[in-house]
């Protein structure tokens, strides 16, 4: 396509193609060669599905030029969209962070405005290590790991905050990048570092925070045997648990007696645990296997999300099986403090707005809270 561009914003388009594959098959991630893993285990690509979705919410096509890379890195992705384009640099059949480096280095010197790049907190820490922060980015979440706090909330999110440095309206702002020690997270343990900033456009609600641990104060840890004693109690027979990731959680199995991984998703049938670390596919045969299916899940601290950061094993499939009204949550009044709503972002906006509205989180023993979800 050639026009004049004169008057339009030059925009770089970078997705990473495996990214969050991981997620639904339950390998906490896709550094290095585990993304072979991930494929042979039925996984499929997120990262296109994603900036599809952001790119055909963006309000003011007519007024950027792409700037992609090659193939299925951004290219095979925007040429139907009715959005002027040109493609830059060159790829291999198989993709390496090298590729986004170098095509992000690129992209920068062809004067772009502004970064869009799909993936997780691996991708940010490439993007980082290229540019740093030369020019501002839209971080859109497809990765299994998105702690960073440069992400959009999910691809509307994104599209907005497009939307809104294309008119002019918003100023950037420094936020973190965080190194996972994804081997140590396969192993349920989550250690992260500050690895640097990215500039990112300042738009409140529409970006995430960063993660934040849960505290270890005694007032913290008596608030979660407070909800693990109700949680217990309301237990009923007969009846399949699906367990998130989380410390609050954790404290349900401690009570029990019972093993849980603490960064993955467990089953109870009949206060026995059936299911650890369990994928898509496993969870999926539970459900047609047991007739009544409860999720207890809670919300990533600082962040707010109950589905779609850290439990994407807990799939769009898996969701509308078990329904909204057999989704417990429960958190801390300490976490619900920081949080002005709790988010989805399953991947299927269907889904989301099955989820969207209001929610009961179970903050103590007999206590609750009515909360918006978004």
């Amino acid at each position: 396509m050639k026009t004049k561009h004169n008057y339009k914003k030059k925009i770089g388009l970078i997705v990473n193609p495996i990214a969050g594959m991981g997620g639904s098959v339950g390998l906490k991630g896709t550094d290095g060669d585990i993304y072979k893993k991930a494929i042979k285990m039925g996984a499929t690509q997120v990262t296109p599905i994603r900036a599809n979705e952001l790119l055909l919410n963006v309000k003011n096509k007519e007024k950027i030029i792409l700037i992609v890379a090659p193939g299925k890195m951004g290219a095979d992705i925007v040429k139907d969209l009715g959005i002027d384009f040109e493609i830059i640099g060159e790829i291999g059949t198989e993709t390496t962070k090298e590729d986004t480096k170098r095509i992000a280095k690129q992209m920068v010197e062809k004067s772009i405005d502004l970064i869009i790049f799909c993936g997780g907190d691996g991708t940010a820490r490439d993007i980082f290590d290229s540019i740093g922060l030369e020019k501002p980015v839209v971080a859109l979440p497809a990765g299994v790991k998105m702690f960073s706090s440069v992400f959009a909330i999910n691809p509307r999110a994104a599209a907005e905050i497009i939307d809104k440095f294309i008119e002019g309206t918003i100023e950037t702002q420094e936020k973190e990048v965080l190194d996972i020690n994804e081997d140590l997270f396969r192993k349920d343990i989550l250690q992260a570092k500050l690895y640097g900033y990215l500039k990112v456009p300042k738009v409140l609600n529409l970006i995430q925070s960063g993660k934040t641990g849960s505290g270890s104060g005694r007032t913290i840890e008596e608030n979660k045997q407070d909800i693990a004693q109700f949680m217990i109690e309301n237990m009923e027979d007969n009846i399949l648990y699906l367990l998130g990731p989380g410390t609050t959680i954790k404290t349900i199995t401690d009570n029990l007696n019972l093993p849980k991984t603490l960064l993955g998703i467990d089953a109870i049938y009949d206060n026995k645990i059936i299911g650890r670390d369990l994928n898509e596919k496993a969870i999926l045969e539970l459900l047609n296997k047991y007739k009544k299916t409860i999720i207890i899940i809670s919300p990533v601290g600082g962040q707010g999300f109950i589905f779609g950061r850290g439990n994407k094993q807990i799939t769009p499939r898996v969701l509308r099986k078990v329904g909204k009204n057999n989704i417990k949550i429960i958190a801390t009044t300490d976490k619900m403090r920081e949080l002005v709503c709790l988010r989805v972002d399953t991947g299927n906006i269907e889904i989301d707005k099955m989820l969207i509205g209001f929610g009961k989180v179970i903050t103590g023993y007999k206590e609750e809270l009515i909360v918006k979800i978004e």
